[in-house]
C-alpha cells in the first residue's frame, strides 16, 4: 500500500534512512527523464525527494555552453580556468545535497554523468561515511532511435544550444557524446547497491537492493518508459441522478450531448497537437480509461461508435441482468460486456418487460482498431459516506464536528462511512503505475475526485493541495510528459447543463454532489495565472494548476483556449 502515507518521529518514511541515488550514463541516455519521474513518484508517496542536476546547476551558475571555456567539454589537459570552474560546480552540487539532507530530506537523486569509476567512487565514499545509503543508478542505451529522440526533444532545446540550427546542435552534441565515450567506464563494481537500466526500462539488473523504500524505487523503474504520448483528462457527462453516490444512474440527455461533443473535440484537438509535433494521428492508437460507473463508461461510447449517429449508438433497453455481464479477473476489463443504454428520447416514459422473459441485451458497438476503451474499477469516485447528497452548507449544519475536522485537514480526514482523499490515493496506486507503463495516447474520462489525484501526481503537487484542485465539466486537460516536467493546456469546449461555473444559471452545477463538484480550499492552495481568449465572454471555472515550461502557443479556435502556467 503506497500513497502519501505517514512520517515517523525522525521525519523519515519507512525507517529507511537517507538515500543518495547517483546516476551514471553517457549523455542522452534518459538519466534526466528517469530522475524526474522517480522524484515525482517518491514525492507522491510522501518521501521528501529532490533532484540535484549538475547540468542545471552549471547553466544556472555559468550560463549556456557559449559562455564556457572551449575546453570545458573536451578531453585532454584542461586550462586552469576550466579546472577551477569544474571544481566549483561539483562542490556547489554537493553542498545542495548536504543542505537538503540536513533540512530533513530523505532522498536525493544526483543527476550527472559520473562516467568514471574514480569520480563516482569518491562521491559515494564521502556520503557513505556520514551514514547516507548510496545507490548507483546506471542508464545504458544501445537504441539509436532513443538516443536521437532524447537529443532532439531535450538536449538541443536547452540553453546550451540557444539560437543554434537544430541539425548543427545535434551534430555538436554527438561530438560531445563521442568525447565522453572515450573515458566512460560502465558500472561493474558490486561494492555498492546498484540498478542498471537498459533502454529506459527494456532491461533491468539489480545488486544488493535492500529495504522497502529501495524496493519501491526498483518497482517504479521497472514500469517507466520515455516514449512520446499525450494524456487527456475530462469529466464524465451529467447523469440523471447527480447528487447520489449510491445511484449508478445513466447519462441525462445533456450528458449524451456532452459525450458527443467530447468525442469530436478530443479527436480534433489530438489530431492538431500530433500534427504540430510531426506525427500522423491515423498511425497512433488512443486508449480510453473510465470507471465502471455508467456515467463514466457511457461517456466513452461515442468514441467506439464509428461515424454512426447518436440514435444508432443507443439502445432502448434497460440494464442487462447481472448474470449476463462478464467481468475480467484482472484489475481492468474491456468494454465488451453486454451493457445497454437508455437514449434521451426514451427517458420521458417507463419501459416494461415481461417477468418471464429477460429484457433484450444489446452489446456496445464494436471498437475501431485504433481506439480501445478500458474500465478500471479503482477509478470509482470518492465515497462521501454520511455526506452523500449534501451540500457543503448542509454538511456543516448537520455534522459540525466532522465538518470542522474536515476543513482543518481535507486531505486526510475520513468522514463516517466515507473515504478520505488519502484513501482514494491508496486505491488508485495501480492506476498510477499503469499510467507510467501506458505507451499509447490516453484519454481518462473520470470523476473529479479521481482526476484531482491523478493530476496532482503528474504535476507534482503536495498531497495537501489535492482537495483544492478545481475540475470543471466541459474542460479538456491536455498533459504531455517531458523530461523536465509536463507541458499542459486546458481547453474549454462545453457550456451546457452540468458545467460547473460561477454564472447565474442554476443548472451549471449540482451543489449537493459534495466531493465531485466541491473543491475544499486548503492553506497551500496554489495561485495560477489564467489567460483567456478575447473571444470568450463567459465566466470560466478555474482549472487545476500545472507545471508548464513551454505551453503550446497556437490555440484552436473555436472554442477559446485557457493557458495555465505556474512554477512549482
Amino acid at each position: 500500500m503506497v500513497a502519501p502515507l505517514y512520517t515517523t518521529a525522525s521525519g523519515l518514511l519507512f525507517h529507511a534512512g537517507k538515500i543518495l541515488v547517483i546516476t551514471i550514463g553517457l549523455p542522452a541516455r534518459g538519466k534526466t527523464h528517469i530522475s524526474r519521474a522517480l522524484e515525482r513518484y517518491l514525492r507522491w508517496m510522501g518521501v521528501k525527494t529532490q533532484v540535484v542536476s549538475l547540468g542545471d546547476y552549471r547553466r544556472k551558475q555559468l550560463g549556456g555552453a557559449q559562455k564556457l571555456p572551449p575546453d570545458y567539454f573536451t578531453l585532454g589537459e584542461k586550462s586552469a580556468e576550466t579546472i577551477a570552474l569544474r571544481a566549483k560546480i561539483s562542490e556547489g552540487c554537493e553542498k545542495l545535497i548536504w543542505d537538503f539532507f540536513e533540512g530533513g530530506g530523505q532522498v536525493v537523486i544526483y543527476d550527472a554523468n559520473n562516467g568514471t569509476k574514480a569520480a563516482r567512487q569518491a562521491v559515494a565514499e564521502r556520503f557513505d561515511k556520514q551514514g547516507i545509503h548510496v545507490v548507483m543508478l546506471e542508464s545504458l542505451c544501445d537504441n539509436k532511435e532513443i538516443i536521437e529522440r532524447n537529443i532532439r526533444s531535450v538536449k538541443i532545446s536547452s540553453p546550451d544550444y540557444k539560437n543554434w540550427d537544430p541539425d548543427k546542435a545535434v551534430e555538436d552534441y554527438y561530438m560531445r557524446i563521442r568525447d565522453h565515450e572515450k573515458y566512460y567506464e560502465t558500472l561493474e563494481d558490486t561494492t555498492w547497491p546498484f540498478i542498471k537500466i537498459t533502454n529506459v526500462g527494456e532491461k533491468i539488473m539489480l545488486n544488493k537492493i535492500q529495504g522497502y523504500l529501495q524496493s519501491r524505487i526498483v518497482y517504479f523503474l521497472m514500469n517507466i518508459h520515455n516514449k512520446f504520448r499525450m494524456i487527456y483528462f475530462a469529466r464524465s457527462g451529467q447523469s440523471l441522478i447527480e447528487h447520489s453516490y449510491k445511484a449508478d444512474s445513466d447519462l441525462s440527455p445533456a450528458g449524451w450531448e456532452y459525450a458527443e461533443r467530447l468525442k469530436d473535440f478530443v479527436l480534433e484537438r489530438r489530431a492538431q497537437s500530433l500534427e504540430q509535433r510531426g506525427f500522423n494521428p491515423k498511425e497512433r492508437k488512443l486508449v480510453i480509461w473510465t470507471s465502471t460507473r455508467r456515467r463514466a463508461h457511457h461517456t466513452a461510447w461515442p468514441f467506439v461508435a464509428g461515424q454512426g449517429s447518436q440514435s444508432t449508438l443507443l439502445s432502448q433497453v434497460p440494464s442487462a441482468p447481472a448474470e449476463s455481464v462478464e467481468h475480467s479477473s484482472t484489475s481492468e476489463c474491456l468494454t465488451t460486456s453486454p451493457i445497454s443504454l437508455l437514449p434521451p428520447e426514451s427517458l420521458a416514459g417507463p419501459l416494461s418487460f415481461s417477468a418471464d422473459s429477460p429484457p433484450p441485451v444489446k452489446p456496445p458497438p464494436p471498437m475501431p482498431a485504433h481506439i480501445k476503451v478500458v474500465e478500471k474499477p479503482q477509478m470509482l469516485e470518492i465515497n462521501p459516506g454520511i455526506w452523500d447528497g449534501l451540500s457543503p452548507e448542509q454538511a456543516k449544519k448537520y455534522y459540525p464536528e466532522d465538518w470542522d475536522r474536515f476543513t482543518k485537514d481535507p486531505y486526510s480526514y475520513r468522514a463516517p462511512r466515507a473515504e478520505s482523499y488519502h484513501d482514494l490515493s491508496v486505491r488508485i496506486e495501480p492506476i498510477l503505475v499503469e499510467l507510467e507503463r501506458e505507451q499509447e495516447d490516453l484519454l481518462i474520462i473520470g470523476h473529479a475526485s479521481v482526476i484531482r489525484c491523478l493530476l496532482a501526481y503528474l504535476i507534482g503537487l503536495p498531497a495537501s493541495e489535492i482537495p483544492a484542485i478545481e475540475i470543471a465539466r466541459g474542460d479538456l486537460l491536455e498533459v504531455v510528459p517531458a523530461s523536465y516536467g509536463v507541458h499542459s493546456h486546458a481547453f474549454h469546449f462545453w457550456d451546457g447543463p452540468g458545467r460547473r461555473g460561477d454564472g447565474d444559471v442554476m443548472d451549471v452545477k449540482d451543489v449537493n454532489n459534495f466531493y465531485e463538484n466541491y473543491a475544499e480550499s486548503t492553506k497551500g492552495k496554489r495561485k495560477v495565472a489564467v489567460e483567456e481568449s478575447a473571444a470568450a465572454s463567459r465566466a470560466e471555472s478555474p482549472a487545476p494548476p500545472v507545471e508548464d515550461e513551454e505551453n503550446l502557443k497556437t490555440p484552436m479556435p473555436p472554442p477559446p483556449t485557457i493557458s495555465i502556467e505556474t512554477q512549482l
